[in-house]
């Protein structure tokens, strides 16, 4: 089901497409790709909205900061200096981060309308895909890009992207959807399970320093589950690696709800965001946004895994968002 959302100032609807299967609701916006809402029950059925969102299109433009529940890139994450060597070529992007560039620069996949057309029976899935031209934010090549967005027979949000270039270039989109099992409050005390013995060390700028350290004895450390606190804007370097299908990284739950989210991914990194400087209307640490990756700033550390895209190439990538109770 699809509905009119609302109206850029240039006169481009935004429409809103609910998916609904084994008692998950999940909306999501042609604007940005945002998930904007995903209502699941707790251990006594009771539902709840477990990722942040604003009622109206109004408040994603007014607020695009925080990047609520949007899809995101060219590159997730940042760059620093904007800039990236490719094949004997220095590219410069935008920056909309101080001197770098986050999350693919001032207009990047958040900011952009999507075509959207439903995919497969029972009004489970939608596909969300536009053409990025060559130079969008500075980054090379005609991107054509897709993103399908389903609800599986156990209720969890399947995210596949798929793109294919004209010409090299570098891609990493993810989800930016900031979790509240709990529905309303502080996040800081979900317990989390993360699948890392590493990070990838930031400096003051949070630009990974190339070092990959590991978590033992350190804050870091959440391969047993624990609470997950507060300050927090690290990327995670997962065990498994890059895989070609998803596997499970991550379990986020809630003791009070009883609401359970497991993260599988085909990535090989994932950034825990505890959101502690969200700002009004929102409250710092009212959620927690697990975005799926490839590492930061990639494409200036060739001894991080690629993110180059070639033509003739197809990029492929998919995470899952699992809802449950207990």
């Amino acid at each position: 089901m699809n509905e009119l959302f609302g109206t850029l100032s240039d006169g481009t609807p935004v429409h809103r497409w609910t998916l609904e299967r084994a008692g998950v609701r999940v909306r999501v916006l042609s604007y940005g790709g945002i998930v904007q809402s995903a209502e699941v029950p707790d251990r006594d059925g009771h539902t709840a909205d477990v990722v942040l969102g604003f009622p109206d299109l109004d408040g994603y433009l007014a607020h695009p900061g925080p990047y609520l529940g949007a899809l995101v890139g060219r590159y997730a994450n940042r760059i620093a200096g904007g800039r990236f060597p490719l094949d004997g070529r220095t590219y410069a992007t935008v920056c909309n981060e101080g001197p770098n560039s986050l999350h693919g620069g001032e207009r990047g996949f958040d900011k952009r309308v999507w075509d959207v057309e439903p995919v497969g029976d029972g009004g489970h899935g939608i596909r969300l895909s536009r053409v990025s031209p060559d130079g969008e934010e500075g980054f090379p090549g005609r991107v054509e890009i897709a993103a399908t967005y389903t609800l599986d027979a156990s209720g969890a949000l399947r995210i596949a992207y798929e793109a294919v270039t004209d010409a090299p270039t570098v891609l990493n989109p993810t989800n930016h959807s900031y979790f509240n099992l709990a529905g309303s409050g502080h996040a800081g005390g979900h317990e989390l399970r993360l699948a890392a013995s590493r990070i990838t060390p930031v400096d003051a700028a949070l630009i990974p320093t190339g070092e990959l350290r590991d978590v033992t004895g350190t804050r870091f450390d959440f391969r047993r589950a624990r609470e997950v606190g507060s300050g927090f804007d690290h990327n995670f370097v997962l065990d498994k690696g890059v895989t070609d299908t998803a596997l499970e990284v991550a379990e986020l739950s809630d003791p009070v709800s009883g609401r359970v989210l497991t993260v599988s991914t085909t990535e090989p990194g994932l950034q825990l965001y505890t959101a502690d400087h969200l700002g009004e209307p929102f409250t710092p640490g009212a959620g927690v946004a697990l975005e799926t990756q490839h590492f930061p700033d990639s494409p200036n550390r060739p001894e991080f895994p690629g993110t180059v895209l070639r033509p003739g190439e197809v990029f492929r990538s998919e995470t899952v968002y699992g809802f449950s109770a207990r």
